[in-house]
């Protein structure tokens, strides 16, 4: 059903507001996908504070222009949707390969970050980088691993002494 101007504007304005809010967004293509998986993906992409927007090429274009980013969304083949990640740069492009790698008809195309357009080789490199929580945990753990090893060497004299008396009272 074809849309008045003023539906039009709402979705650019919504479009608009996404971007402003976005720290991180990238397009998929759709095609194949059924209407069940999409749905899976956008509870996925939502638990993270994140959002699948589909919309015409020619909308998206006008936002994204009036946003002063410079990507034409015409260029990029395929039935395309934008998935904006508001929190974490990282988990949304994380989500949407994992959902590719169990869908195969969705595809990362590629995205905005860090300022400029990424390719879909790059968007898939960054969905395979640890999240920030990982990175901390790995950190966490890195700091206290000499700790840990110096505790249990300690309690390992401590385990041997007894072990020897034990067998010394036989």
């Amino acid at each position: 059903m074809p849309q008045n101007k003023s539906q039009k504007k709402k979705i650019v304005d919504d479009l608009k507001e996404k971007i402003e809010k976005q720290k991180i967004f990238f397009f998929v293509d759709l095609k194949g996908l059924k209407v069940k998986d999409l749905s899976d993906l956008k509870k996925r992409l939502k638990k993270i504070d994140s959002q699948l927007k589909v919309s015409k090429k020619t909308l998206l274009n006008l936002a994204l222009k009036e946003k002063k980013i410079e990507i034409d969304a015409k260029k990029i083949n395929g039935e395309i949707a934008a998935v904006f990640g508001f929190s974490d740069e990282i988990s949304p492009a994380k989500i949407a390969y994992q959902f590719s790698l169990e869908n195969k008809n969705l595809k990362i195309l590629g995205g905005y970050f860090d300022g400029k357009f990424r390719e879909a080789e790059e968007m898939i490199t960054l969905a395979q980088l640890p999240t920030k929580d990982e990175l901390l945990s790995r950190l966490v753990g890195s700091i206290s691993a000499p700790v840990t090893n110096f505790v249990n060497v300690l309690h390992g004299n401590l385990r041997s002494l007894v072990y020897i008396l034990s067998e010394i009272k036989k």
